[in-house]
């Protein structure tokens, strides 16, 4: 039953099924925290990895060729986050802070100014609704669970407030009141992204 509802679920990712993110996060988001934090010992740095391997998997779904399991391909991915983030932090934490040399100019101690690079050309439309897409996907996944479900349910799933509700079990008010932090969190998370998501403002 399990490698059943495992190969809908690679489907579903390979087909960018964002709704299948939260299914992810639900089956595999503990177990990759517990992996995570064997290695790490710290909550936080934990955490940030269960973020980096849920959109690894979603990113990478495509590389998955079915020869194991889909939970030893997700915590394989899990074991290279956690020693990547391991060997960066020890580095950290042993290397000497060097000041980055600027260049200047021969007359002027002041750095000297650097035009911005000119990105223009690669913002087309595609590439930016593909991108959005993605940031979408990874701040839906980054939010905390009791704000994540709703923001899916409702602006995802396109559930009425009365059937979201339904659903958790929960009073209108407090499914409008976890809707709205949630979509607070992601236009706070998107902002630096063309200017942030547009979400609804008002409740339905």
């Amino acid at each position: 039953m399990h490698e059943t509802t495992d190969r809908a679920l690679v489907e579903r990712l390979r087909d960018r099924d964002e709704h299948a993110v939260a299914e992810l996060a639900s089956l595999y988001g503990h177990k990759i925290f517990q992996l995570a934090f064997r290695y790490l010992r710290n909550n936080e740095d934990a955490e940030e990895v269960v973020q980096d391997v849920l959109l690894k998997v979603f990113r990478k779904i495509d590389a998955f060729r079915g020869d194991s399991a889909l939970s030893s391909w997700i915590f394989r991915i899990t074991f290279n986050t956690a020693m990547s983030r391991l060997r960066r932090t020890r580095a950290m934490r042993h290397a000497e802070v060097n000041e980055i040399e600027i260049r200047t100019t021969p007359s002027d101690d002041t750095p000297a100014a650097f035009d911005p690079a000119d990105w223009s050309n690669l913002a087309d439309d595609a590439m930016l609704r593909s991108e959005l897409r993605e940031r979408l996907a990874a701040a839906v996944i980054a939010l905390p669970e009791i704000y994540r479900v709703p923001v899916i349910l409702r602006d995802l799933q396109g559930l009425s407030t009365e059937e979201a509700s339904t659903r958790l079990q929960i009073k209108d008010q407090t499914l409008k009141s976890r809707l709205h932090r949630g979509r607070l969190l992601l236009r706070e998370r998107l902002a630096d992204f063309a200017g942030g998501l547009s979400m609804r403002p008002t409740y339905a």
